[in-house]
């Protein structure tokens, strides 16, 4: 029988500079996972990820094949409970300080025509951060919302008509804590909804000819800069017990401009003394 052959672990070997690397890690890695889903419990998709650690002064390398191993072991389901447990099983695999997963995936929700009622799928696009390092650990979730918005200046000052364009709502927000530690679960679906009202009419896959009468109609009746749309998000969310807090940007890709426009709200709850 023929002996094992051992293997240098060329990683675990020594630097001498003495610089650490706050993350190293690997990126760009397409990995398949289930997310959880408010209507069907949980939702299959494809994920693309960010995954690393820090890295001490004295080693030389980290090893690159754990990341994927422990991504492997959890990938059944990745959501805002279970994410931590993933970048803690990276911390102690890798025997770092400090660990940090980016995920962005595509998730699909139904939507309904506003007259016709026809249903089809639309795609958003959602993100999830969390960290784990010695002083605790951190979750934030993130969606980006299509919207159309309709300019209530171009409104005011035009006979007829005003002019009209599509734009997004980036939404990221961090959850209040349970008791028990764990981020207070806050629905994707309930994000995407915040951020469609906050526009002169959401974005639709599927529209018939009754539909896009009443689209174009809404809008009319609902006109809203991007100052409007950020203020909207952000006065609703701080309004939810669930929500810390919360950073909110929309973009409008401007139909009659040589530029887009775009409006920012940062907004952390205020705790008194304990």
């Amino acid at each position: 029988m023929a002996k094992a052959m051992l293997m240098a672990d060329v990683q675990a070997g020594r630097d001498d500079r003495e610089l650490p690397i706050d993350l190293v890690g690997v990126r760009g890695l397409r990995y398949p996972i289930a997310v959880r889903d408010k209507a069907r419990e949980r939702q299959r998709t494809a994920a693309e990820l960010s995954l690393s650690v820090s890295l001490p002064q004295h080693y030389k390398g980290t090893h690159m094949s754990r990341f994927v191993e422990v991504l492997h072991e959890h990938r059944d389901l990745v959501d805002m409970e279970t994410l931590p447990d993933i970048v803690r099983a990276l911390r102690e695999r890798l025997e770092a300080e400090r660990a940090r997963v980016e995920v962005r995936f595509p998730y699909f929700m139904e939507r309904a025509a506003p007259s016709s009622g026809s249903v089809s799928l639309m795609c958003y696009d959602c993100r999830y951060t969390a960290e784990v390092n010695g002083a605790g650990d951190d979750f934030v979730v993130g969606v980006r919302t299509p919207i159309a918005t309709l300019c209530p200046c171009s409104k005011a000052i035009s006979d007829y008509g005003a002019h009209n364009q599509r734009g997004y709502v980036d939404l990221d927000i961090r959850a209040a804590r349970r008791k028990s530690g764990l981020p207070r679960m806050v629905w994707i679906e309930e994000l995407v909804e915040v951020a469609e009202s906050a526009g002169s009419s959401p974005v639709l896959p599927l529209l018939k000819r009754e539909d896009e009468r009443a689209v174009t109609m809404r809008m009319y009746e609902n006109p809203a800069f991007v100052e409007d749309v950020v203020r909207h998000v952000a006065d609703v969310l701080r309004r939810d017990d669930r929500i810390e807090w919360l950073s909110v940007r929309a973009e409008t890709l401007e139909s009659i401009h040589d530029h887009n426009a775009f409006a920012e709200i940062s907004w952390r709850r205020k705790r008194g003394r304990q």
